[in-house]
């Protein structure tokens, strides 16, 4: 945040006492057990993660859009854990659908549902939106749609991966995987496979070559099977967390009143799907990747402390029209600082979860589905790209 911006929330924040976010209970679990940690550095675009993933929606693979629905921010919680020589990077997340129908045969029966964004709002609505329906699936043409059509940022230091999920022969189409899968790597991007179906089936349909081909990984899973939640101690707390996180969000622009409602929109999405699914929303929004500079008031002016000047006064929310430009920035400062507080609580929160859920689960056997699937390759190819892991 700029000088001036950072001066204010600093005297903001400190005549704020740390609360917990469901006061019994966290006073237990929080107070005196973990000292409230500084926020993560903000992402910088110096160096990113970019991952496509490429759904199977045809008329079988309503199981796997619900994997995706049920896995979606525990993947983007899991990218949150990588650094790049002590640098948080920017991470951006493209989604495209393949082998419907209801899509054109001249796209290949493809469509690009979203570019590489880091706005994971829009990621979320738009994967909530999938609908299935039987059709072609030609995996080596989606593969290239991918990699040529996606802005994908060079250097050694970005990590580039491709996940495409299906259950047909990967050879089928005009297009060769094999090709489409080596200009991939030729462009530093790995293609990882993950088979709807049994192991030797995927590897006699040569969804195993193709991730050989592309240097990345190759899954099997069940794509019908429920994904199996862990519920923790903390995850009332973190909820009540993320109630008064939406609060610290100000609306500006033309679509500013339409995006924050979609904020809220998601979150119902998240808990329609799971209690556990809405908590690791509720932690992805406690990060700093997780950002709303194009309709968030405080989110822009963290970018920007110069940005009022190029809003409109009919652009703000209601509550700030009759204020100056210097009360404006009062008000923001309170809420970035009345937001940072709530990050820290869900951080800490966040890490005794994880912790009780690793422990849980090395009780378990551990679950093949698309976003494990997902999530154990990206940590084991960020360690190769010279990543480290913090949790």
């Amino acid at each position: 945040m700029k000088t001036k911006l950072f001066y204010i929330s600093t005297l903001l924040a400190t005549t704020l006492t740390f609360g917990s976010c469901n006061n019994s209970k966290a006073e237990t679990l929080v107070t005196n057990e973990t000292p409230i940690e500084k926020i993560a550095e903000k992402p910088t675009s110096e160096n990113k993660i970019q991952v496509a993933i490429l759904l199977d929606t045809s008329g079988s693979m309503n199981g796997l859009i619900e994997q995706a629905k049920s896995r979606l921010w525990n993947i983007v919680n899991t990218l949150t854990t990588l650094k790049y020589k002590g640098k948080t990077p920017e991470i951006e997340i493209s989604l495209y659908e393949y082998g419907n129908s209801g899509l054109s045969s001249e796209s290949n029966y493809i469509r690009q549902i979203s570019p590489l964004s880091t706005d994971l709002d829009l990621i979320s609505e738009n994967l909530f939106s999938l609908r299935t329906n039987g059709g072609e699936e030609y995996c080596g043409a989606v593969i290239q749609d991918a990699v040529t059509q996606l802005k994908w940022k060079d250097g050694n230091k970005n990590m580039k991966l491709v996940y495409i999920a299906g259950n047909e022969p990967f050879n089928q189409g005009s297009i060769n995987y094999k090709d489409a899968v080596k200009n991939a790597l030729n462009n530093d991007i790995y293609v990882n496979t993950i088979f709807c179906g049994n192991n030797e089936e995927g590897i006699r349909t040569f969804w195993q070559d193709g991730a050989i081909t592309g240097n990345g990984k190759y899954f099997n899973i069940d794509s019908n099977q429920r994904v199996q939640y862990i519920n923790t101690p903390y995850d009332d707390q973190i909820t009540k967390c993320n109630e008064r996180i939406n609060t610290t969000y100000i609306s500006y622009g033309r679509k500013g009143a339409e995006k924050k409602m979609n904020q809220a929109t998601q979150d119902a999405n998240a808990e329609s799907v799971s209690k556990a699914n809405y908590v690791e929303r509720s932690v992805s929004k406690s990060k700093q990747v997780y950002k709303n500079d194009s309709w968030d008031l405080v989110d822009k002016i963290s970018e920007n402390e110069e940005a009022l000047d190029d809003i409109a006064k009919e652009e703000l929310p209601s509550e700030l029209k009759d204020k100056n430009k210097a009360e404006i920035k009062v008000y923001v400062a309170q809420k970035s600082a009345e937001r940072e507080k709530i990050q820290k609580e869900i951080s800490v929160l966040a890490k005794k979860r994880q912790e009780y859920i690793d422990n849980e689960m090395k009780k378990q056997k551990t679950q093949d589905d698309l976003g494990n699937a997902i999530a154990s390759s990206i940590v084991a190819l960020g360690k190769n790209k010279g990543y480290t892991v913090e949790k």
